[in-house]
């Protein structure tokens, strides 16, 4: 009973500093119904700062993304720039449209202001590259990106960048947590009515003008193209650049063209989940364009689809950034190409044969972006950096533009994006790649299956012996610990798998590549399917040993 009457008084400690009607009122409503088991989960704990920053659900508590969460982060991140010596210093904000992205934008704001720093906020929901690259733009020392990028509705975040224009790694994480958790009451924060900056759209027009710097001059521009925002706020920049550099004006997807933080149209705000891509694929079939291009709904992402048979087909995100690799190296590209240990191998061998620089990196564009003398750098997960000098993340605009340009010049030469696939396979073997990903409800499920993994590792996937299995946590020679395990397959296959909890969702991720010899054209198809057949006996071998 004292628990109960310990949760109660809680949660109307919370409720009494609540600056939000809306989830003031939700959270009045369960304290009334005396409904403590709801009350017991929102009030379990906080959400968590790291380097993904905080991502969670919308609603009232501590274990929900509101503003009261929001201040609170906002505070401890002012709390760091100045103990860094960046009083003064010019914080800039961007947001997307889902709900409550404007809301806490303009928190965050005040709380900067009210700590003594400047802050400019975007002029409305924009692309997440567009705020990554504000950053050095404007010469600030930390930028805010009020996005949940692809996770469901009723999902937001809060992405934190330092003044180099990249997200934030181990400590300042760890560092801005601590000052987060020295906020005692949302009083005790400052939060003027107004005093911060409302960017107009120069800073939009300043990074479109950047986007010259992706594609060359003069190049052909002929690719028609079917494009989809996947109801996020990616339409209008990518429109804006297509028609800047006199390609075709793309095909919209009406239906998930606008911003719309409901996403009625898809179960997964995602071009990688199923069927979120029908309806672009449907518009394809009517107007029978050569690519198409999708954004997840900050933009950050880029998918690519190719005709297939009789219908279409989404390339994977391995696929696509091989194509950058190699379109880039045409182009003369020099510096290092780089990528997350999950990604495929294929980027190291094109590299390799262009005689550029080449690294890997744990996963997420943290740590791509880090990378000294970084030229390109991409993740499976349909994120590229085509332009590190003027975005140091993923950038769905510009890689939109690159893929654009690369499928023009092969249209010109009367190829397809699918035939460069196949040269690649050709010289470098065929990289065939998949995934296993598991969403649960219930994060033991994704900790039981490392632990199963960890107490009794594979000794053999698909018939091939595992020859080496490392536990990540330890860290290697070249990377620093992460929760992750990656294992080697005996066999002339060069097989690999990696096993992770993925950083942003409730998802066990595990990733998959093979390599099939392909001495000519005829090969192609059997190296496709028997890539196909041993990812495939892998998936069904790995699921039964993590107990999936």
């Amino acid at each position: 009973m004292q628990e109960q009457d310990d949760l109660i008084t809680r949660a109307q400690a919370w409720l009494a500093e609540d600056p939000d009607p809306e989830t003031a009122a939700e959270l009045a409503a369960l304290i009334e119904a005396g409904d403590t088991a709801e009350l017991a989960d929102r009030f379990a704990g906080t959400l968590q700062f790291g380097t993904a920053g905080l991502r969670g659900e919308i609603g009232a508590g501590p274990m929900r993304m509101n503003r009261g969460v929001v201040i609170r982060a906002a505070a401890g991140l002012a709390a760091y720039l100045k103990a860094q010596g960046h009083t003064g210093g010019l914080v800039v904000v961007g947001y997307d449209a889902r709900y409550k992205s404007a809301d806490f934008a303009r928190d965050t704001a005040a709380v900067m202001t009210g700590a003594g720093l400047r802050a400019a906020v975007l002029p409305r929901p924009l692309p997440t590259p567009v705020l990554a690259y504000a950053i050095r733009h404007l010469g600030a020392v930390a930028g805010v990106e009020v996005t949940a990028s692809h996770n469901p509705p009723r999902d937001n975040g809060y992405k934190v960048y330092l003044g180099d224009g990249s997200q934030i790694v181990s400590p300042a994480d760890a560092e801005i947590a601590a000052e987060i958790g020295r906020i005692e009451t949302l009083a005790s924060v400052p939060r003027p009515a107004d005093g911060w900056l409302q960017l107009d759209e120069e800073v939009l027009e300043a990074y479109l003008a950047r986007t010259d710097a992706v594609l060359t001059p003069g190049g052909p521009r002929g690719v028609r193209t079917v494009y989809t925002a996947m109801h996020g706020v990616g339409k209008d920049v990518v429109m804006a650049a297509f028609a800047r550099h006199g390609f075709p004006e793309p095909v919209l997807v009406a239906e998930q063209a606008e911003p719309d933080p409901a996403f009625p149209t898809v179960a997964f705000p995602n071009p990688e989940e199923p069927g979120a891509m029908d309806l672009a694929f449907a518009k394809a079939a009517e107007v029978n364009p050569d690519i198409v291009i999708a954004n997840d709904p900050d933009a950050d992402r880029c998918a690519v689809a190719v005709p297939a048979g009789d219908g279409w087909r989404m390339l994977r995100g391995d696929e696509v950034g091989a194509l950058l690799a190699a379109h880039l190296v045409h182009k003369g590209a020099q510096g290092v190409f780089a990528e997350s240990i999950v990604s495929s191998s294929l980027l190291g061998r094109i590299a390799e044969a262009a005689g550029v620089g080449y690294e890997e990196t744990l996963t997420g564009f943290k740590w791509i972006a880090r990378v000294q003398g970084l030229r390109y750098g991409y993740e499976e997960a349909l994120g590229y950096c085509v332009d590190p000098e003027g975005v140091r993340d993923k950038d769905g605009v510009t890689a939109a533009l690159l893929v654009a340009e690369l499928a023009s010049e092969l249209k010109e030469q009367g190829r397809t994006l699918t035939d460069l696939l196949d040269d690649l396979a050709m010289a470098h073997g065929l990289h065939a790649t998949d995934q296993l990903s598991v969403r649960v409800s219930d994060l033991s499920v994704i900790a039981s299956a490392m632990a199963a993994l960890r107490a009794e590792p594979p000794v053999s996937l698909a018939g091939l012996q595992v020859t080496s299995a490392e536990d990540l946590t330890k860290g290697t020679e070249s990377l620093p610990p992460t929760d992750g395990l990656r294992y080697y397959l005996d066999g002339a296959y060069k097989a690999r798998v990696i096993v992770r909890p993925s950083g942003t969702e409730p998802k066990l991720k595990c990733y998959l590549e093979v390599v099939v010899p392909v001495a000519e054209a005829s090969d192609l198809a059997p190296a496709r399917a028997r890539g196909q057949e041993i990812l495939d006996a892998i998936k069904k071998d790995l699921a039964a040993a993590a107990g999936i």
